[in-house]
């Protein structure tokens, strides 16, 4: 299946430049071991790095980056030949100096001038260092696991180390509130998860406990990231804890993940540039999600977003594609009601959709000459020979208009003891109510024509009908 909309640049379509403080910066250079050479001022954005200065070092291996408006504060690279890079923290003060050895640049990082930058050098060695520790631990752990007295020792340790960890962000945050290394230390502070009261007669205590967790991390999880802060977006650290959030935290489904856009978004929204940026990572991760039913999110993005005047960074031509995009999902989201069709069929009577009583009705859009359905067809009429006894019925609709074709391949197929409906020029018009864009195309649906799954692998449907039945009893 093509996929439906296009992505939104990270930059993002019409990006207001951030508001400027007057002064300037100047960032003086220092490379032993390099001379003659460019090197660049590069910033994170998003998941993504971009150059905003360059300039060349003289015989001495010196020179200056400098602008006559203030950058806008974030973390910073100063990119040196042959891929070799470090971070600079470009925060209120942006008048310093960075000197270093070509050969062994990280290590011999030494700032004038920034006490940040210092704190930030000396902050990244540190954890650095705690991180390989921790490393190592979880080496020994996976070689021991078969010896539990050595397992309990190290597991031991473990806990040990990963309290030193937490207590070390502590204690930079705690002499950094004031900064940038604040703010992005005290991002990495992991939430302290309560212990909770299950009580001792409840029934699936364990169920009890994970769903008490599970809450409790959704609804805390950006405590220590102020969403309203623009320096996070000259970071990595935005885009990746949104990235964590909506993968790895929230239950999968379009209601639940709705439900927590609607809180982000309204957070955000006092900082206009926080807020298109949101917008648009929330766009861009779920257009290309794979999962069923996240087209609902991108209804609802584009309701009360894009489509809604909200969005003032995209064209006219990428929000009247997008309500066009839109308008095709609308009918035939999972949990709708799916739209009637009545249509001639190979039999030569008129055929309904709802006219079948059946516990689950497989939707099968295909064409005689469309390659993966030719794949398709077979497996899907071998599955339904097996369960057509078993309450469910398979109503397939060729899109295309050669009768002749259509009912060849019917019958060189054997496809006749299934519902093969007709309807060559669209009156149903369920290339729209369906959003038949490419074939093969699979819907099932419930004993009450309500969507339950939709653009679906021929050779998922067998296990999905089967799960979908095990979890309605």
């Amino acid at each position: 299946m093509k996929k439906y909309f296009l992505f939104l640049s990270l930059i993002m379509i019409g990006l207001p430049l951030f508001s400027q403080v007057s002064g300037n910066y100047e960032i003086s250079v220092s490379v032993a071991g390099l001379r003659d050479s460019s090197i660049y001022l590069a910033y994170h954005f998003g998941d993504k790095q971009y150059i905003t200065d360059t300039t060349l070092l003289d015989k001495n291996g010196k020179s200056l980056f400098s602008g006559n408006e203030l950058l806008p504060q974030g973390i910073y690279m100063i990119v040196l030949p042959g891929r070799k890079y470090f971070e600079v923290l470009v925060s209120r003060d942006q008048v310093f100096s960075v000197s270093c050895s070509y050969n062994d640049y990280f290590n011999t990082l030494i700032f004038s001038g920034s006490v940040e930058n210092n704190n930030f050098l000396a902050y990244q060695k540190k954890w650095s260092s705690l991180q390989q520790q921790s490393a190592s631990l979880n080496k020994r752990i996976q070689t021991n696991k078969g010896n539990p007295d050595s397992l309990r020792v190290l597991s031991e340790k473990q806990g040990l180390h990963e309290k030193s960890m937490k207590a070390y962000l502590l204690q930079v945050y705690s002499q950094n509130k004031d900064n940038l290394l604040g703010v992005l230390v005290r991002s990495m502070m992991p939430i302290e998860l309560p212990d909770f009261h299950i009580p001792l007669a409840a029934r699936n205590p364990d169920s009890l406990r994970w769903v008490a967790r599970y809450n409790y991390n959704k609804d805390h999880f950006f405590d220590n990231i102020d969403l309203t802060d623009e320096r996070l977006l000259r970071t990595p650290i935005l885009q990746g804890r949104l990235q964590a959030f909506f993968s790895n935290v929230v239950i999968q489904s379009a209601d639940s993940i709705n439900k927590e856009i609607d809180k982000i978004m309204t957070i955000c929204q006092s900082n206009p540039k926080v807020y298109q940026f949101v917008a648009v990572f929330l766009f861009n991760h779920f257009r290309k999600s794979e999962i069923m039913g996240h087209d609902a999110v991108i209804v609802k993005l584009a309701d009360d977003i894009y489509l809604s005047g909200k969005a003032d960074w995209v064209t006219d031509e990428f929000r009247n594609d997008l309500k066009r995009q839109v308008d095709l999902l609308r009918n035939n989201l999972i949990g709708m009601k799916a739209h009637n069709m009545v249509m001639d069929s190979f039999n030569g009577i008129f055929v309904s959709l709802y006219d079948i009583e059946k516990e689950f009705t497989i939707l099968y859009f295909w064409e005689p000459n469309c390659g993966f359905c030719k794949e398709y067809t077979p497996k899907l009429r071998n599955y339904y020979e097996k369960v057509r006894n078993d309450d469910i019925e398979v109503f397939s609709i060729c899109t295309t208009n050669n009768k002749t074709e259509w009912t060849k391949y019917i019958q060189q197929n054997n496809l006749t003891s299934w519902i093969n409906g007709w309807d060559p020029d669209r009156r149903t018009h369920f290339d729209f109510y369906y959003n038949v864009q490419a074939t093969p195309l699979i819907y099932i649906l419930d004993k009450d024509k309500n969507i339950i799954a939709k653009k679906i692998s021929v050779d998922d449907v067998s296990s999905f009908i089967d799960s979908y039945k095990m979890n309605q009893r």
